[in-house]
């Protein structure tokens, strides 16, 4: 075709060109139109094999890769959330044993400041209860003194007074009344 365009235009003066060169230009060539189909079929055919399968086999492993990133991702993205979860978990888990934990230890340190108070309290009533007694001991042995006093100067008043009339046992029981008299005045 290229050929018969080349001489055509190479030999054919265009001002006096004929109807006839524009006709063999645009006619219709049954072996043209068989060799452009074959030759079509062969481009598609190579076309087909060298491009399309290739391209077409790129593409199915690129799909598969990006379907692959794609699981993994979403694994990765589980993974994460469960993580996160059992974060959650274990936090929620420490808060309510240190809260266990405080709640105990201010338990044991209750007990212990009763424990305390009622140690300071027991030896305080230790302390009085001693106290009481030694004041009583020293209440007993005051009145004993006094009476032991009191028997000496009664004893050397009547002494002088009687001189030596009044027995030795008289002197006695008087002074044993007497004394039965002072502890029965307080």
């Amino acid at each position: 075709m290229l050929n018969i365009i080349s001489e055509a235009a190479g030999t054919i003066d265009t001002a006096a060109a004929s109807p006839a060169w524009y006709e063999a230009l645009v006619s219709i060539n049954p072996t043209t139109i068989i060799f452009t189909l074959i030759n079509a079929l062969i481009i598609f055919l190579l076309f087909r094999f060298f491009l399309y399968k290739p391209v077409c086999n790129i593409l199915d492993k690129r799909k598969e890769m990006a379907a692959k990133e794609i699981s993994e991702a979403q694994a990765a993205k589980e993974s994460a959330q469960k993580a996160e979860q059992e974060y959650m978990e274990r936090l929620a888990d420490a808060k309510s044993e240190a809260a266990e934990i405080m709640k105990q230890a201010t338990a044991r340190a209750q007990a212990r400041e009763e424990e305390i108070i009622s140690e300071a309290n027991q030896k305080a009533a230790d302390i009085r209860v001693k106290a009481e007694e030694a004041i009583e001991r020293d209440k007993k042995r005051a009145m004993n003194e006094i009476k032991d006093e009191i028997s000496s100067i009664v004893i050397l008043a009547a002494e002088k007074v009687v001189e030596k009339e009044i027995s030795a046992k008289d002197n006695e029981e008087i002074i044993s009344n007497f004394l039965v008299n002072v502890g029965k005045e307080e």
